[in-house]
């Protein structure tokens, strides 16, 4: 790994590019506009929090993932969380409660923390915890849902919460959504996009992005249709493959430089909506942003992992606080190793490192 990289810088720029690309897509929108203005100020702070503590030789990545339930009540096909036995149908055991999330959220956000992304399982399973991130305004939530339980409770929430942003997953059409995600779930995502329209509220839209629905979610029919909905934000998620049937719909080298291509062009056509990949073009980023260096993953029973694709853990929030977890034997061992540099074929790193990474685990715990 290029040791002159500075992380900091990167993911500093990254995060004003995001927050400006918000506050341009929501000035038709006075009291959407009115919050992204005051979120700009709290990330301004929370990039200089992040920057005192860098000086002191601490690193604070400015993203976290939370995936605050394991249960979910689909079924998508080739669901990573499920191959990963992460996500059941039922409710779990021993899950971190709303208070213990909170008390997360709090320490998250004084570290310097900008956004936190909630994902499960199926988030909106956790009304108690969406609430509680409702609270801390100085920190953006994008929701990563199916939308199956959005009605109008979550409707007020995210009237009165501004920084609750619900990210609803999709296919692309009607009959990719389906396939994947189940008969009339494409239906009532276009319900849901209609109604938080015409209530004024922002939302966006998350694709798994392979190689057969690549040139189809970029295209402009797909995303001129999103945004004629309100949509105001597309977050692209590379498909990573967990069995080798799977395999040949991870983006390749080829399709991952189109997709690039498409979101400058995108960018640059559509400033109403902000477009994110992930995991994007890690070679710009000197590596893998994973582990700490630009987000992490707490799981619904709050070990701290690499990220959602990455399932190891060597230390859990429980018992420990969210600095340390940050800090933890199997991230510093990422981190200073060469494994997030390292190529690989496209999709995540780590997943297909996993044996590597299975054995930087094994030594840790042999240390602690």
């Amino acid at each position: 790994m290029d040791k002159e990289f500075d992380i900091q810088k990167y993911m500093t720029k990254g995060v004003e590019r995001v927050v400006a690309d918000a506050i341009k897509a929501t000035l038709k929108n006075p009291r959407e506009s009115a919050y992204m203005a005051r979120f700009a100020l709290a990330s301004k702070v929370a990039s200089a929090k992040r920057a005192a503590l860098e000086k002191e030789g601490e690193h604070i990545p400015p993203f976290l993932i939370a995936s605050i339930t394991s249960s979910c009540n689909l079924h998508c096909a080739g669901c990573y969380s499920r191959c990963n036995n992460a996500t059941v149908d039922t409710e779990p055991v021993r899950q971190l409660s709303d208070e213990d999330w909170l008390d997360i959220f709090e320490e998250a956000g004084d570290l310097g923390v900008s956004f936190i992304l909630l994902a499960g399982g199926e988030p909106l399973l956790r009304r108690g915890v969406i609430e509680a991130a409702g609270k801390r305004q100085d920190i953006l939530f994008p929701i990563f849902t199916n939308g199956t339980y959005m009605g109008e409770k979550y409707f007020e929430t995210f009237d009165k919460c501004r920084n609750l942003i619900p990210i609803m997953s999709i296919e692309g059409g009607r009959e990719a959504t389906d396939h994947r995600r189940g008969e009339g779930i494409y239906d009532k995502l276009i319900s849901n996009m209609d109604e938080l329209n015409r209530r004024g509220l922002i939302y966006g839209t998350s694709v798994t992005v392979t190689t057969e629905n690549l040139r189809d979610v970029s295209s402009e029919d797909f995303i001129g249709g999103l945004s004629s909905r309100g949509c105001k934000a597309v977050i692209y998620v590379e498909f990573v493959p967990v069995t080798d049937d799977a395999r040949e719909l991870a983006p390749g080298e080829e399709e991952r430089e189109y997709l690039k291509q498409e979101i400058m062009r995108l960018r640059a056509e559509h400033p109403e909506m902000v477009f994110v990949s992930f995991p994007g073009d890690e070679k710009s980023s000197g590596g893998c942003i994973a582990a700490g260096r630009g987000f992490f993953h707490i799981n619904s029973h709050g070990g701290a992992e690499p990220c959602p694709f990455s399932p190891y853990s060597d230390i859990n929030v429980r018992d420990t606080s969210l600095r340390e977890a940050m800090n933890s034997r199997l991230f510093r061992a990422l981190r200073e190793g060469d494994v997030l540099a390292d190529d690989h074929n496209g999709g995540c790193v780590l997943y297909e490192k996993r044996q590597e990474v299975e054995a930087i685990l094994s030594g840790a715990a042999a240390k602690a």
